[in-house]
């Protein structure tokens, strides 16, 4: 059994709110320095820099993980984790017919950039990519099982965006069998509240800027013989379910 140390909440520059610093090659350096061994990229409404920050982490040696951040019509933000990127592509393209279009305000927000594992500019976004998607918060779980993901809700002890800080209690939709944490130091009281069972608790930064990534702290202990990327990352996705 080996510790992975982990940050599954980690936005690019693709993302409106994120510093044009993190870049994906940035972003798998900067984990390097953190002593984290698995990210997971998860920009708000889409996937399209995962495919960059997949060439970068193979070269500094981090497990990658394709994710998103999706903004529900309630304004609630949720994770949703994909096992592999192919199918995250997919979700992606699928979740831009359920996206609300209102034209990026570069002004306000900067540039919207999809980037090689080399950060090189490949597109912009046109369309802002934080406002909310006509995904209801409990379609969200069955949406994930169509494409074999998991998904969550995000920082769920902090006001903006939160789901009880929005809908005032956790809701009992039973495919949430996991809740995300910014402040790890809160699960005890949040479980007692809120009734939250034997639901999974991952604690993670939520990190627009690159010094908002948190060095090595939470982990899953995983057994990784004989050790592969790929095995590992099936064994947290395991853990998750």
């Amino acid at each position: 059994m080996n510790k992975y140390y982990y940050d599954l909440h980690v936005h690019s520059c693709l993302s409106p709110c994120g510093d044009d610093d993190s870049t994906p090659a940035n972003i798998a350096g900067m984990a390097t320095l953190c002593g984290l061994n698995v990210v997971a990229l998860t920009d708000h409404n889409t996937t399209r820099n995962c495919p960059g920050f997949f060439e970068a982490a193979k070269r500094h040696g981090i497990i990658p993980i394709a994710g998103m951040e999706l903004t529900t019509a309630e304004d609630i933000h949720v994770i949703f984790l994909f096992e592999n990127l192919d199918t995250a592509l997919e979700f992606d393209k699928d979740l831009q017919k359920r996206r609300i279009l209102i034209e990026n305000r570069v002004d306000v927000y900067g540039e919207q950039m999809v980037m090689n594992g080399n950060d090189e500019v490949l597109e912009t976004e046109k369309y802002l990519l934080s406002n909310a998607t006509t995904v209801s918060v409990d379609e969200c779980p069955a949406l994930a099982e169509k494409y074999g993901a998991i998904c969550y809700p995000a920082h769920i002890d902090r006001q903006a965006n939160g789901i009880i800080a929005t809908l005032g209690t956790f809701p009992d939709i039973k495919g949430f069998k996991c809740f995300e944490l910014n402040d790890g130091e809160k699960e005890e009281e949040l479980r007692k509240t809120y009734s939250l069972g034997d639901r999974k608790c991952v604690v993670c930064s939520d990190a627009h800027y690159l010094w908002n990534m948190r060095d090595e702290n939470r982990f899953f202990l995983i057994d990784d013989e004989p050790y592969s990327s790929e095995l590992v990352r099936r064994k947290i996705f395991e853990l998750l379910r």
